[in-house]
């Protein structure tokens, strides 16, 4: 992308902030957050910022593209405050859009998610039944639904993606979000300092770990592309939760036992394993992950040597 007015919502958030930070090289990125679980801190200079809620009747929308990644974005938010979760990620969605499209805006990418395929221990393609087994899955399945009205009745590409485990390191945009920062920051950290990380269950539950950079790349491309449809971000490898801090310790050259607690969260409701299979964005755009494992761990860790 380039020389185009960019909108990103959730723009001060983990994702949200690393993409917009990587567009504002080429364009001009206006970054929308609440600060509820972004903080402009995350952003470089150059990323106009706007302190406000997507559910807020006069946003920045006048631009060539939105990126919205805005949400409500864990699974015990939503069940503390399932109609709080609807708002933000439904109704902030439609409205969001909606405002784009009356201002002449006719390209949005969106978050999804990767968790309503449930367990998965193959790829799993887009074209696989998909339920909302909790409230946030809900939300991000009533966005991909509203995302393709807007599109057949609007005419305009809207590209879902559901993204797989996106981790970065605490050295990038997530480290004031604690509890609720993803898995491989946490863990890092925690070995890093000599601290037990904390694993629910027995530690074979599996994840497709995914470099945000990666993502953000995706994003990008399927902006350029003006995709329509939903599209998977994932590697279409997965580990276990042990193996994880097995390969941290390996990284960091430490040997910090876990500490394994059963899992507050319920079997029904709790997804095991993830896998992606990501080649219809492949074969659409030529996407493909370029961070390996082992190369992810070790940017998150370097940090600590």
């Amino acid at each position: 992308m380039n020389d185009m007015r960019v909108l990103v919502t959730g723009g001060a958030g983990f994702i949200g902030s690393n993409l917009a930070n990587h567009l504002a090289t080429d364009n001009d990125v206006i970054a929308v957050d609440d600060c509820y679980l972004g903080t402009p801190e995350n952003l470089d200079s150059s990323v106009e910022f706007v302190e406000t809620s997507v559910l807020d009747d006069d946003l920045p929308t006048d631009v060539d593209v939105v990126f919205h990644l805005a949400a409500l974005s864990s699974y015990q938010m939503h069940e503390d405050d399932p109609v709080t979760g609807a708002r933000v990620n439904v109704e902030g969605f439609v409205n969001t859009v909606n405002q784009a499209r009356l201002d002449g805006c006719d390209t949005v990418v969106y978050a999804s998610t990767s968790s309503i395929y449930g367990n998965q221990t193959e790829p799993s393609p887009e074209s696989m039944s998909v339920a909302a087994r909790t409230g946030y899955e809900a939300s991000k399945l009533a966005r991909e639904r509203y995302g393709e009205y807007f599109a057949h009745h609007y005419d305009m590409h809207m590209a879902g993606m559901r993204f797989f485990s996106v981790y970065q390191g605490y050295g990038g945009a997530e480290e004031h979000k604690g509890e609720y920062a993803n898995l491989i920051a946490q863990f890092a950290d925690d070995i890093a300092n000599g601290e037990a990380p904390v694993i629910y269950g027995d530690g074979t539950q599996t994840r497709d770990f995914t470099h945000v950079s990666d993502i953000v790349r995706g994003l990008e491309l399927a902006a350029d592309h003006q995709l329509t449809g939903i599209y998977n971000l994932g590697t279409g490898e997965s580990y276990t939760i042990t193996t994880l801090v097995e390969k941290l310790n390996d990284t960091l050259g430490t040997s910090v036992e876990p500490e394994y607690i059963e899992n507050p969260i319920s079997e029904d409701v709790y997804v095991h394993d993830t896998m992606a299979d990501s080649s219809k964005m492949k074969a659409e755009t030529g996407w493909e992950p370029a961070i390996s494992f082992k190369e992810g761990l070790e940017l998150v860790c370097a940090q600590y040597q």
